[in-house]
């Protein structure tokens, strides 16, 4: 029941908050920029509503509940300082491009080359199936429990209730909502850790949950701490850190505030954001030190809740959960939209354009055996393939198109796989290896490429 309710009364609350606050877009510019007027904080607040993804929700309280300190550290850390990183470059290709839309048509007009512009519409338009194909079954995960009702069809009302919204203005309406969606998020963070801290042992069980469930974990740098930076924070650090450069919902927003606020906004985004995982990561702290026994780690902080308090606090929680995952799928449709800009497809097109993600990521989503935490590995390592060719060119290095193109096609073909066969094999060396070789590929064949004739 608790699980319905939430659905119906945030499909509403955004529905109303869209058409309350913005009138349906006059044009595809419209769409994708909106006057490209955005002030601070609703662009901070939509910046970090962005980020807030599935794994910011669950991922952050599991590695504080198994791997301690450690855990939670190299998920956050990384996660806050890139956005700080990429202050500069949006920067950069606002002042190079000031009438620009998307990455992709950026670089293909640097480069003056099709083929790049086909090889980042590939990369950012598969980011963003993955991206809500992960979304989608987190948020199924957690409301199939509650409500009985199967994974495949939540998926389907999760996808319909981010369409219904996001479509009517564009980039505004995922704006307005995530706008919205933070201060749910805030608001709940607000209720839980106090009241988890504050009952019996609270403080007792955060401080000897430091070191996670089973007591190895209190060190960044003893063996433990070590192994823990290999086969999760490497990885996890270089697809974090290329995640806004991999991801046009970020490219989208430098276009889309007023030009003197951009890296105002920014930093005070990824502050937002910090509150959000670091809350989940204290419950998760507290859950390893009360000895409390997950049934699914990667769901501690949604079993905690239910173990800890009444059972109408799941209600709050449960729209924490759905703000935070529904705000990433609105900037993914928003994104995915603004590359059909490349094309010149209109309004139309754009629309269409967010009804096939939404098909493909509730396909994703459906896949037998998929969890949250492999897809947003792969996704982190499929970003990390454009890093260097973007921050190189917004560096003003001479770079070929050709360069360009076959570095990011190299990185695809022998980082991606070396990656893959140690995620799935659990092998931390080689997930490390793989995540390394993919952001270092692209940009060393980028530099070594020769520059004469690469223009195509």
């Amino acid at each position: 029941m608790y699980g319905i309710i939430v659905m119906i009364v945030y499909a509403v609350l955004m529905i109303g908050v869209t058409i309350m606050f913005s009138h349906k877009s006059r044009n595809a510019n419209d769409f994708h920029v909106a006057d490209r007027n955005l002030g601070t904080w609703q662009s901070a607040m939509s910046i970090a509503a962005t980020w807030i993804w599935a794994p910011a929700l669950f991922t952050s309280a599991e590695k504080a509940y198994s791997s301690g300190i450690p855990g939670l550290f190299w998920f956050l850390v990384p996660n806050v300082l890139c956005l700080i990183f990429f202050i500069p470059f949006a920067k950069r290709i606002r002042q190079r491009m000031p009438e620009g839309i998307t990455l992709s048509d950026f670089m293909a007009t640097t480069y003056k080359s099709e083929k790049v512009r086909k090889v980042y519409l590939g990369q950012l338009s598969l980011l963003s199936i993955l991206s809500t194909g992960v979304q989608l079954l987190a948020g199924g995960k957690i409301l199939s429990v509650i409500t009985g009702i199967p994974l495949f069809p939540l998926t389907i009302i999760l996808a319909v209730i981010a369409f219904s919204y996001s479509q009517f203005s564009g980039i505004k309406a995922s704006v307005l909502t995530d706008a919205m969606q933070m201060i749910l998020m805030l608001a709940a963070c607000a209720v839980f850790v106090p009241w988890a801290l504050s009952m019996d042992n609270g403080v007792t069980n955060l401080i000897n949950g430091l070191s996670g469930e089973s007591g190895k974990f209190g060190s960044l740098f003893d063996s433990n701490g070590v192994s823990v930076m290999i086969s999760f924070g490497i990885p996890t650090a270089i697809g974090l850190i290329a995640g806004p450069f991999g991801d046009q919902c970020f490219w989208q927003r430098a276009f889309t505030i007023r030009k003197g606020k951009i890296g105002k906004s920014f930093l005070l985004g990824a502050l937002l954001f910090a509150i959000v995982p670091l809350s989940m990561g204290i419950l998760g702290y507290i859950a390893a030190g009360s000895g409390y026994k997950a049934t699914d780690t990667g769901l501690v902080n949604f079993e905690l809740i239910g173990h800890l308090f009444p059972k109408w606090v799941m209600l709050p929680f449960l729209f924490m959960v759905v703000s935070g995952l529904l705000s990433t799928i609105d900037s993914n449709l928003c994104a995915v939209a603004s590359l059909t800009s490349d094309y010149k497809c209109g309004v139309k097109g754009a629309k269409i354009s967010m009804l096939v993600l939404l098909v493909l990521g509730i396909a994703v989503a459906n896949i037998p055996g998929m969890t949250v935490t492999t897809l947003f590995l792969f996704y982190c390592t499929l970003r990390a393939s454009t890093l260097l060719p973007t921050a190189l060119t917004l560096m003003n290095k001479k770079l070929s198109a050709n360069g360009v193109f076959f570095g990011i096609i190299a990185a695809l073909l022998i980082g991606m796989p070396i990656f893959a066969y140690g995620n799935i094999n659990g092998i931390a060396v080689y997930k490390t290896v793989g995540s390394l070789v993919t952001v270092l590929t692209s940009g060393l064949v980028a530099l070594l490429y020769p520059k004469k004739g690469a223009e195509a």
